[in-house]
């Protein structure tokens, strides 16, 4: 099926970003280690948790794959939006880890000067992780992964904290030494942030949060019907990277069981070819006067 396959392609986003992180870590936690500086630091572990969450993210990929079982009869779906909550407490946890580290040597008055290096890494590291981003983003948008999305927004906030530590160790460089802890502190915060915004989406979604424009447009397309009277009813969730929808909508008393069906189907179509929704029940009921 299509949206098995889908799940198959957004692995290789989970995996471009897995060995991004990786080669980026290493060298960010080397350098600020040789180059003296806490903001590279904080970078490269924020890095470090952006290792395990991609791979959080993939596993969420495989085991939405496995097709319905005997007591998972919608599939596996939610494994993805489940593989972003945990994400989004590995996230948490570093950010304040990065935070806490920050604010002492702020406190502690530190005046170490961070070498040149350092500030030349993170420039670079931006410039890697904003490629990352456009091809992750381009990736989750066209196969329809929460997952995926998440770690792209992720990819993003990597690329920015990158730019906000080099501009952090530059400053120390200039002898403003507090701009390299401060930067520090910033970027645990950007990572606390975008911890927050995933955790806020996907529990969103697991608690069958749906976009209210999305409901409109798809009472919209049904609408558009001719054999369609009246659209009593609709309501939709999401069931990992699938939209799974129920209406209700009222045709012509005296339709045969045979037409009415026929309709059914054909909204089904509607709402396939338009909004890409292949899971639709359609209940229908006989359009009274009031």
């Amino acid at each position: 099926m299509g949206e098995y396959e889908n799940l198959k392609r957004g692995q290789k986003g989970a995996w471009v970003s897995i060995i991004a992180y990786l080669i980026l870590a290493a060298a960010k936690l080397i350098i600020a280690s040789i180059g003296q500086s806490e903001a590279l630091r904080a970078d490269g572990l924020n890095n470090t948790t952006d290792v395990i969450a991609s791979i959080a993210v993939l596993i969420g990929l495989k085991i939405s794959r496995k097709p319905p079982d005997k007591d998972h009869h919608y599939g596996h779906f939610r494994a993805e939006t489940i593989a972003s909550l945990v994400a989004a407490f590995i996230m948490m946890t570093v950010g304040i880890e990065v935070i806490v580290g920050a604010f002492g040597d702020i406190m502690n008055g530190q005046q170490s000067e961070p070498a040149l290096l350092t500030g030349l890494t993170a420039i670079v590291a931006s410039a890697v992780m904003f490629g990352v981003y456009r091809y992750n983003l381009s990736l989750a948008n066209s196969v329809k992964s929460q997952a995926l999305y998440a770690a792209a927004q992720d990819n993003r906030s990597d690329a920015l904290v990158s730019i906000g530590a080099a501009v952090g160790i530059f400053g120390a460089q200039l002898g403003v030494y507090w701009l390299d802890p401060l930067a520090g502190l910033v970027v645990g915060l950007i990572i606390c942030k975008t911890a927050w915004d995933i955790f806020r989406e996907s529990s969103h979604t697991l608690s069958d949060g749906f976009d209210e424009q999305e409901i409109k447009d798809i009472r919209k397309h049904i609408a558009s019907h001719s054999s369609v009277w009246t659209v009593k009813d609709v309501k939709a969730r999401l069931q990992g990277n699938q939209v799974l929808v129920d209406a209700t909508i009222l045709v012509n008393p005296e339709l045969t069981i045979q037409e009415a069906h026929e309709i059914t189907d054909e909204v089904e179509v509607i709402l396939e070819k338009e909004m890409r929704i292949y899971y639709a029940h359609i209940h229908i009921e006989p359009y009274e006067k009031e």
